[in-house]
């Protein structure tokens, strides 16, 4: 089995990979400078090589991303016939989740405002604050990522309801879980509405003007899921009227966002630039290859990889 691996991976995580395949030929490159021999060559690829660059790859059995998203490689003719895919879901929850908190609460605490204010030199009593605790947390997307938020935020003495395509019952952290065709009723119960969706026919720009509207008075807003969930001039919209208090991004639509776009300079907003998910957080890598380890090894032994995309 000829495996080519594109992640930044260090002596210790290499041996992690061979160890599960015994036998296997592992080439190391990078997305950007893996040749079209080696692509040819390959197997088995872990990272995410761009679909243009797979035509070549007639033999690939399985195509391991290092992300959890796949949007990208499921159209028609992105894959060689008969290759799999599977995404790395379950391995950002930690580092994803704690940078959405960390945002939530600076703008629950006034932090960007303080900020500003110190840079101005300025001592200036900015007002009154919000807390978690008690709090209403509506989720959208009761996966890994926001699992591990929704524990986060419980942990902080919020009650966080969770929401799935389909019913299913409450799990702890989640004490109540609903539907997307309940979502006009639970926005506006909640103080803080986070998505950590991906991008679906059924998610984009689901989080338009009557979206913010439904949202409670002063709630926040929080998006590290994909972009195109969000119509930005209805967020602006909302900011700019003050019905909501904040919005934390850590993704937007398009990426890079243009620096003369509205949402920089829209007021309450915070905005990263797709940050959170990457390797910035050691464990992250762990993870990605620990899940690509392991389907190493499922394929040495026949069996079905996990975290298959179906397409």
């Amino acid at each position: 089995m000829n495996v080519l691996v594109l992640l930044p991976v260090s002596a210790a995580q290499r041996a992690r990979l061979e160890d599960a395949a015994p036998g296997a030929t592992f080439a190391y490159a990078t997305a950007a400078d893996a040749m079209d021999e080696q692509v040819a060559a390959a197997e088995v690829i872990v990272g995410n090589l761009p679909p243009a660059r797979l035509a070549c790859a007639r033999g690939l059995r399985l195509l391991q991303l290092n992300s959890a998203g796949y949007d990208d490689y499921l159209a028609a003719g992105a894959l060689p016939a008969g290759a799999m895919l599977a995404s790395a879901s379950g391995a950002y929850g930690q580092a994803v989740s704690e940078h959405m908190l960390a945002m939530l609460l600076s703008m629950m605490k006034r932090l960007p405002a303080y900020r500003d204010a110190q840079r101005a030199h300025e001592w200036v009593d900015l007002g009154s604050v919000t807390s978690l605790s008690g709090a209403r947390v509506l989720v959208l997307g009761a996966g890994d990522i926001g699992t591990h938020f929704a524990r986060l935020c419980a942990s902080l003495g919020a009650r966080v309801t969770g929401v799935r395509r389909r019913p299913s019952e409450p799990h702890a952290p989640f004490s109540a879980m609903g539907t997307f065709d309940e979502l006009p009723g639970l926005l506006p119960q909640a103080d803080v509405v986070a998505s950590v969706l991906p991008s679906a026919p059924g998610t984009r720009r689901l989080a338009d003007a009557a979206f913010f509207s439904a949202m409670r008075g002063g709630a926040f807003f929080v998006n590290a899921g994909r972009g195109d969930l969000v119509v930005a001039e209805d967020l602006v919209a909302a900011l700019e009227s003050g019905h909501l208090a904040g919005a934390a991004l850590d993704v937007t639509d398009p990426e890079p966002l243009p620096a003369d776009h509205p949402l920089w300079d829209a007021p309450g907003a915070i905005v990263t630039p797709h940050v959170s998910g990457w390797y910035h957080l050691p464990v992250t890598l762990d993870n990605i290859v620990g899940i690509a380890a392991d389907n190493l090894a499922r394929l040495a032994r026949g069996e079905k990889p996990r975290n298959l995309v179906e397409r």
